[in-house]
């Protein structure tokens, strides 16, 4: 049996010029961990000026993360009470603000009370972090693209993402170079004894390790059916989830499963993913890090059993 699990890879030299001033010049990204010091910094020491905030084609891991480090940006401003003096730019080349509709209108709202200026279908092409100038390539109705130059004191760039090499040029790849599974049971489509999980998984879901901590389960005991020389037990529904943190305090937890339907964990009475709520941000500042690194990473949650198939959910 082989299961992969590679994750993705992170493509700086896609962008002209980024990856010589990653880290100075005002360019930074919470993307590389080491550099998310510099995010920080910048947000501290900027008084005025312009913002300038990228997201790259989908897919991408953690889709909410581009529009996170924006939104504390934005809200330490406020705190300061800049917000009048910074001009925050938020360039998406996805049509839309986020991928499910329903967590759009609270997403909005932050986008408005923040004064952010929303570019949707604009993709970062090019860094010059001397001059800082990030130029982007824009997306009319009508198809045609345009180019624009965008002057910044601090840029924060999401780098475009891709399947690694050593899957993209296998026998495993599928669409887009990511591992060809079945997107219910995640074995491959064409070899039985192979399964993903994952970032680089083919599938649709949000790439998130929400999905990857529904995902294991549901691998492992087909995995153990397939041994056994019997069909898949388990499905998978492709549940993803992303706090979106739109400020200090207050999180819209988005949680949905394949084609955007909704999928909260917790009855709607006790915290609406629709509303940036208190209780999302206790959940996520107290309780998901005891679930990832005391249950996840260690085999041991109560919370994933895998789903049989053929029962009720």
């Amino acid at each position: 049996m082989l299961v992969v699990a590679t994750g993705l890879t992170l493509d700086w030299d896609a962008i002209e010029g980024l990856s010589e001033t990653l880290g100075r010049n005002g360019v930074t990204s919470n993307y590389r961990y080491d550099l998310a010091p510099y995010t920080w910094q910048m947000v501290q020491t900027l008084g005025r000026g312009n913002a300038v905030f990228t997201q790259p084609p989908m897919p991408i891991k953690c889709a909410g993360a581009p529009q996170k480090a924006m939104y504390l940006a934005c809200d330490a401003w406020r705190r300061r009470g800049l917000a009048d003096n910074i001009n925050v730019s938020f360039h998406t080349a996805t049509p839309g603000l986020f991928g499910v509709k329903e967590f759009v209108p609270p997403l909005m709202d932050y986008i408005n009370r923040y004064h952010i200026d929303l570019c949707l279908k604009s993709n970062l092409t090019k860094v010059d972090g001397k001059g800082r100038i990030a130029t982007f390539e824009n997306v009319a109705q009508d198809g045609s693209k345009t180019t624009s130059e965008v002057e910044f004191d601090m840029l924060h760039v999401v780098p475009p993402q891709r399947a690694p090499d050593v899957i993209r040029n296998s026998a495993l790849a599928g669409d887009g170079g990511w591992v060809s599974v079945d997107p219910v049971t995640l074995r491959h489509t064409k070899f039985a004894n192979v399964f993903a999980l994952g970032d680089v998984a083919g599938t649709s879901n949000a790439k998130t390790a929400a999905a990857v901590r529904v995902q294991a389960p549901v691998v492992a005991v087909n995995v153990l059916a397939t041994l056994d020389h019997k069909p898949a037990v388990a499905d998978y529904d492709g549940y993803g989830a992303c706090p979106l943190t739109v400020e200090r305090g207050k999180i819209v937890l988005a949680e949905f499963a394949y084609g955007g339907k909704l999928a909260p964990t917790l009855p709607t009475w006790l915290l609406n993913g629709r509303k940036p709520t208190h209780l999302a941000w206790f959940l996520k500042e107290w309780v998901m890090p005891v679930l990832y690194w005391d249950g996840m990473l260690r085999g041991h949650e109560l919370m994933v059993a895998p789903h049989k198939i053929g029962t009720p959910r």
